[in-house]
């Protein structure tokens, strides 16, 4: 059933997709002033829990010049604060400067603050950087079959961890893994930014990361997750340069990131194939609000393509995409079993896209020629509700797998405008069954089925991690003239 009003609404949206870029852009581009200085040296900031001890990295012998390796700074550090854990927990404070460090491993109870005019730079010296074992449900590194470096900021085991600032810098200073990587150099896999697995209470906030190796968060075998505030910038030519990527994670919250990136700005994943089955972890319960994505060649949030074991109920809105592949688009293959279901989609706003919606059933990458064929992925409840769309060359791209059909698809109120020169065939599915209601242009006969009540499904429930409050902490920070 049509309504007027929530026609006219849709339409003053459209004309107001540049106002909520540019706000988008502003908000993200401003975190600091969210968190004022309480004095010439002392801040305020939010955390999921505060510390009674406090260290700069200087007292450990950090040199702030760019140019000394801090990365037994860091470590020194870190060790010694991590026997204050069971004393009110300790925080880390980088203060102003630029630090160069290898990998370091972080410690429970404990918050890692990055000042404003704070960068932390990554060594391009290879012996800073460990190696760490093949996650076990992928079953080799993503680069090569080999083992892995382990992450700029790495933690396992860890309970009640903050990485944060005001606006603070990570540089991964990418370019020397990139040439490596596009010259087949690489014997293991690279490094990512940040990485925490096995873990629970994790928050990542209010920092600028830029130029990661490879993916730049990736939290893995963890539960209650929440990260927010966070500017991600990789060229958009870099393979790989995912945003942020839950990993067979429970109870997350991603919210009020700005993204570009030469893959895909959010990539939901729960491990690969033969190996992912084995593990059997899901990512389930996960909400993603307020994300802005630039990303050319890939998805503003894809699922998968390594979701082998499962991802189930996430909710996502209030997206805004521009000169993006794809919006949200699920990714898999026969070989990958697990399930892509109970996804609810509501609110994007896009604009100069290739696709719309996309899925595919045949991505080619797998682990190793062990995965069984027979391994279906179950793709079910799919739903997507209320977007807005300009510049678009071809509204649909879903495609199925034979036997094995995508179900329970559903799309409403959705308004696609077209590009100078659209794809003739706006909507190809198939392999595809579902339902729609209010979409133009038309959806394709697989989706023509009146959606149940007129449109389709968001639950209004809250997930566990949408209540979590943060708590109001401090930090002093010395001046430097």
């Amino acid at each position: 059933m049509d309504h007027p009003r929530k026609s006219t609404k849709i339409h003053v949206t459209m004309t107001k997709i540049s106002a909520v870029i540019v706000l988008a852009l502003v908000s993200l581009a401003t975190v600091d002033a969210m968190n004022p200085r309480l004095s010439s040296n002392s801040l305020e900031f939010q955390a999921i829990n505060c510390r009674k001890h406090s260290a700069l990295l200087t007292e450990f012998g950090g040199v702030g010049d760019g140019v000394t390796s801090n990365t037994h700074a860091f470590r020194q550090a870190i060790e010694h604060l991590s026997t204050l854990a069971a004393d009110g927990g300790a925080q880390l404070v980088v203060p102003p400067g630029k630090w160069l460090t290898g990998s370091f491993n972080l410690t429970s109870h404990f918050t890692l603050f990055i000042d404003k005019e704070a960068t932390i730079l990554a060594s391009q010296n290879e012996s800073e950087w460990p190696l760490v074992n093949v996650l076990p449900s992928y079953g080799r590194g993503r680069d090569a079959p080999g083992g892995r470096y382990s992450s700029l900021i790495f933690g396992t085991n860890l309970t009640d961890v903050v990485i944060t600032g005001n606006n603070g810098t990570m540089d991964g200073q990418g370019s020397y893994w990139w040439e490596k990587f596009h010259k087949g150099e690489l014997k293991v896999t690279r490094p990512y930014m940040i990485e925490i697995m096995y873990s629970d209470q994790i928050q990542i906030s209010n920092l600028t990361l830029i130029n990661s190796p490879s993916w730049f968060v990736h939290p893995i075998y963890s539960s209650n997750v929440i990260i927010q505030g966070l500017t991600i910038l990789a060229p958009i030519t870099v393979p790989n340069t995912d945003g942020i990527d839950p990993d067979s994670c429970s109870n997350i919250r991603i919210e009020d990131c700005y993204v570009v990136s030469g893959d895909d700005c959010i990539a939901i994943k729960s491990g690969w194939d033969e190996y992912g089955i084995k593990f059997g972890m899901p990512t389930e319960d996960l909400v993603v609000r307020r994300l802005t994505c630039i990303s050319p060649d890939s998805a503003g949030i894809a699922l998968g393509s390594e979701m082998s074991g499962g991802i189930r109920n996430v909710r996502i809105e209030n997206v805004t995409a521009i000169n993006t592949e794809s919006a949200v688009r699920i990714k898999t293959a026969r070989g990958r079993g697990g399930y892509v279901k109970d996804i609810f989609v509501r609110g994007m706003f896009l604009s100069t896209m290739k696709y719309v919606f996309w899925m595919t059933g045949d991505y080619k990458s797998h682990a190793d020629d062990k995965f069984d064929p027979s391994a279906l992925p179950v793709i079910k409840n799919i739903n997507y509700i209320d977007v807005v769309a300009e510049n678009v060359t071809m509204s649909a791209k879903l495609a199925g797998i034979s036997g094995d059909p995508f179900t329970d698809i559903c799309v409403s109120n959705v308004k696609i405008g077209l590009s100078a020169k659209p794809k003739k065939v706006q909507w190809n599915c198939t392999d595809i069954e579902g339902f729609s209601s209010d979409v133009d242009p038309p959806p394709c006969a697989p989706l023509a089925k009146a959606a149940k009540s007129g449109k389709c499904d968001f639950p209004e429930d809250k997930l566990p991690i949408e209540n979590v409050q943060l708590k109001s902490c401090s930090v002093e920070i010395p001046a430097f003239s």
